[in-house]
């Protein structure tokens, strides 16, 4: 297959900003475009729009005049439906509604040839139920673009059950040519990206409801950490709360109510204040001129701690559990100039009875580890080691700003600041949450991780194009798969068995095929 010949026009249904960036991205691949809303002056708004986008690139020296003005003069009103007619592939980008959709393409195979490709920008309706009823079905495909079109560069390119290979594949070629990175997906709730993300606002309301941290500062962690670009509770603020509420009630009622998807009863309460984020001046922060930027918390400066040991050697059974993750840390703390030996805690300093189960740092008497799902409190009961004091994990902890730790309600106040004070002797901020298990990046990532498996296990798309459209369609720093290979997918499933051992629920049941992955000794990329 090969994309759509750009001696075939595209032909773009709905003006508004989805409906004019596809306009856009088609024109500037060479596409002759016929842009058509049933509001003939939403289309002079969008070309007008359109135009100022391009003029604005040429300003910065990041496209030519030439190449602006052959773009602009290819994007052409169509006054009726029936200008549309000659089109070789009809985008559909109007209201997210059923029916409407339904009636709209009804229509256009009365219009358009046999030949003519029809695609939805649904972002969350059933491609197979937008097709039903059609007298070509298997012509109808998914071509899911994120906003702004221009700027995103994921487009999901989602196959109903009636949908023709050759058509997804044609669609796949054609957004490639237009300068995107497409993916293949199934169409099931929330496609690939609506489903898999749920869990990065999910977890951070599960943070928040029990009082882990308050929302600055469990999105700081999630940013300065985790590497997000933004934490749940300000891109919530973003999105809007009435419309991340919607879609997340959406994809739970899909699945029938299945508990990964529960909407969250705090969310509903901003969305019945009216609190919908930016748009309203009010989120979870406040917005406007003069508004103060609220602070993340973090520990008060400590001295560095005389003694810090590395316990577990390389090569055991022990450290290949999380252990790279911790081996990165001992790096950053080497960086740091800090004196770090893989040497055994002195009996002195250790209690009787005590044992180390994973890689593990002790300083002044306190065991650091990396969460596993359980919380310190927990771990410390089972180790044996009152002075327990967990870290949550980082994208990259040679360049994290943050990190946070959470100790063990059994815990000293003095070993639980030299941990402190080891960590700011490192360069990061270090904040405290409350001791939850799986502090915050890592359930999150773990249960994101969690969701792209069960994706995968599915059906509905491949582990590569999980991982693209997680960075592509919401600029995760990382693919959750891979994210998963690089922590240890024994790990991942670990902190997920222990949050469901924690927590009693089903929701943080582990994927089959990251069990799996986990028995063979399998990774999700090479």
């Amino acid at each position: 297959m090969a994309a759509l010949h750009t001696e075939r026009a595209v032909a773009v249904i709905g003006s508004g900003a989805m409906g004019a960036g596809i306009a856009q991205v088609a024109a500037v691949a060479g596409y002759t475009v016929h842009l058509y809303d049933t509001r003939p002056p939403a289309v002079a708004k969008a070309i007008s729009d359109i135009a100022a986008a391009l003029n604005k690139l040429v300003a910065k020296e990041r496209m030519s005049a030439i190449d602006c003005a052959a773009a602009i003069a290819r994007v052409h009103a169509a006054v009726t439906l029936d200008a549309v007619a000659g089109a070789g592939l009809v985008v559909e980008a109007i209201v997210e509604n059923l029916d409407a959709k339904r009636a709209l393409f009804a229509q256009l195979e009365g219009i358009v040839g046999d030949d003519c490709i029809l695609a939805t920008n649904s972002s969350s309706i059933s491609v197979t139920a937008i097709a039903a009823g059609l007298r070509l079905p298997e012509r109808l495909v998914g071509m899911h673009f994120f906003n702004p079109v221009p700027l995103m560069a994921l487009c999901e390119v989602v196959s109903g059950l009636a949908t023709d290979a050759g058509v997804a594949q044609t669609v796949y070629d054609t957004a490639a040519a237009w300068g995107k990175n497409p993916v293949h997906a199934k169409s099931t709730p929330g496609f690939i990206v609506n489903r898999v993300a749920r869990p990065f606002y999910a977890e951070g309301w599960r943070l928040l409801n029990e009082q882990a941290a308050d929302a600055a500062t469990i999105d700081a962690v999630l940013r300065e950490a985790g590497g997000f670009r933004m934490g749940p509770f300000e891109l919530m603020d973003l999105i809007g709360h009435d419309v991340n509420f919607s879609v997340t009630q959406s994809v739970f009622n899909a699945y029938f109510g299945d508990p990964r998807f529960t909407p969250s009863v705090l969310q509903q309460e901003m969305v019945n204040a009216g609190f919908l984020g930016r748009k309203t001046g009010r989120g979870f922060y406040r917005y406007g001129d003069d508004a103060a930027a609220p602070q993340a918390q973090a520990e008060a400066p400590q001295p560095k701690p005389e003694y810090v040991s590395y316990t577990i050697e390389q090569g055991s059974a022990a450290h290949a559990v999380g252990g790279a993750v911790v081996d990165a840390l001992a790096a950053r703390l080497r960086a740091a100039g800090i004196d770090i030996t893989h040497r055994k805690t002195p009996e002195t300093i250790r209690p009787a009875g005590a044992h180390d189960d994973a890689p593990a740092f002790h300083c002044n008497g306190a065991a650091i580890y990396l969460t596993d799902g359980r919380s310190a409190t927990q771990r410390a009961s089972d180790n044996h080691h009152p002075d327990t004091v967990l870290f949550d994990l980082a994208l990259d902890y040679g360049s994290a700003k943050r990190i946070a730790v959470a100790c063990a309600d059994q815990c000293s106040p003095a070993a639980y600041y030299a941990v402190v004070g080891l960590l700011q002797a490192a360069g990061f901020t270090v904040t405290r949450l409350d001791d939850l298990p799986g502090m915050a990046v890592m359930r999150t990532v773990a249960m994101l991780a969690n969701e792209a498996a069960d994706a995968v296990n599915q059906g509905v798309c491949s582990a590569a194009a999980a991982d693209i459209a997680m960075q592509k369609g919401v600029n995760y720093p990382r693919g959750p798969l891979a994210w998963a290979d690089a922590i240890g997918i024994e790990h991942i499933v670990r902190v997920l068995a222990n949050l469901a051992s924690s927590y009693g629920e089903d929701r943080y049941r582990v994927s089959p095929l990251l069990r799996r992955k986990q028995v063979s000794g399998g990774r999700f990329h090479d």
